[in-house]
């Protein structure tokens, strides 16, 4: 059987990327290809990046006569950058390569010579959705050996002994890309009328920034910004939230949303990124355009008030992760990926 080295952030990074590898760890197919998962960047300073990324290349060099397939992960420009030296070192080798894009609509004012030499020389592209493989055939004029593979829902732990409360959930870090301030003014415009309900935050990023927005919009005490959480406490308000609203302006496929359906929240989000190859507005999620604060606001009032659509967008929601994002249902499509590269 053939052995897959996996190239991405450490595990104890933040990110997308991140929280796709650690639910590609749980699968069949890490096993069954003895995955191996090289960490080539941390969060932090400057040496600390350095660090792991010339410790991440040593460790490659050392494994790759032993593997058969590379399997990188990248998203931004810089991302692309980091991994580039890895790729060219496993075509010099004569390794099979998978190169997995893990962005949104931004690819047109990022892409650069790395990128179009790693899709024209990659024997395989996965792609977050139909609309990044629509470009990247446009960038390149490859079609062949691209793949659309959805980012998946994590499985979720018993979610009772949890009080749901009047709640709208952002999750993700707080920075002008992710629409947190649309959320706030266009909540600042109802609250008054549902003076029980708040949003909470839970990410790091433009905290206090946040805060200083919701006092000077006078919302200061519907407000919940909670920084960064992981493990029971992320449990726990995703258990307790109602819904789940993302504002982004840009997005591969989001993590947040995915954790939402995971926990059958109603989603409130922009039809960004992967987004619209599954959403219909007002029968599985509801939808407003990046910065429309006007519509968001109203969306947000259906939301409040309509208990039958948040139960209807909820039933959704978990078709959703028990359907096509399952688990399951993703790295299988993975393993295909293998095989095909296998087989050749």
């Amino acid at each position: 059987m053939a052995k897959v080295l996996v190239l991405a952030p450490s595990p104890d990074a933040r990110g997308g990327i991140v929280a796709v590898l650690k639910l590609y760890r749980q699968s069949e197919i890490w096993k069954k290809y003895h995955c191996r998962w090289i960490a080539t960047y941390r969060d932090g300073g400057r040496l600390r990046k350095v660090w792991y990324l010339l410790k991440g290349f040593a460790e490659y060099i050392v494994l790759l006569p032993f593997y058969d397939i590379v399997h990188i992960h990248f998203s931004l420009a810089v991302s692309a950058r980091r991994k580039y030296p890895f790729f060219k070192l496993a075509k010099l080798f004569g390794k099979k390569t998978v190169i997995h894009l893990h962005c949104g609509s931004q690819i047109d004012d990022i892409w650069n010579g790395t990128y179009q030499t790693m899709f024209e020389q990659c024997d395989y592209g996965i792609l977050l959705s139909e609309s990044l493989k629509s470009k990247i055939e446009e960038h390149t004029g490859r079609s062949a050996n691209l793949k659309v593979v959805y980012n998946p829902c994590p499985p979720i732990a018993d979610a009772s002994g949890y009080e749901k409360r009047n709640q709208i959930l952002f999750s993700g870090t707080l920075y002008g890309g992710k629409g947190y301030k649309d959320l706030i003014r266009a909540f600042a415009g109802i609250s008054k009328n549902h003076p029980d309900w708040k949003l909470v935050f839970a990410g790091n990023g433009e905290v206090e920034q946040a805060r200083v927005l919701a006092t000077e919009l006078g919302i200061s005490d519907q407000i919940e910004l909670l920084g960064w959480v992981s493990g029971e406490a992320k449990h726990k308000v995703f258990c307790e939230s109602k819904a789940l609203c993302l504002p982004s302006y840009a997005e591969g496929f989001p993590m947040a949303v995915l954790d939402a359906w995971a926990y059958g929240l109603p989603v409130v989000t922009t039809p960004v990124g992967g987004i619209p190859d599954v959403a219909q507005d007002g029968v599985n999620m509801l939808l407003f355009e990046p910065g429309d604060v006007d519509v968001l606001s109203k969306q947000l009032e259906k939301i409040i008030t309509d208990d039958k659509l948040r139960q209807s967008l909820s039933r959704e929601s978990m078709e959703m992760a028990r359907g096509p994002f399952a688990l399951d249902t993703v790295t299988g499509q993975v393993g295909v990926v293998y095989e095909e590269l296998t087989k050749e």
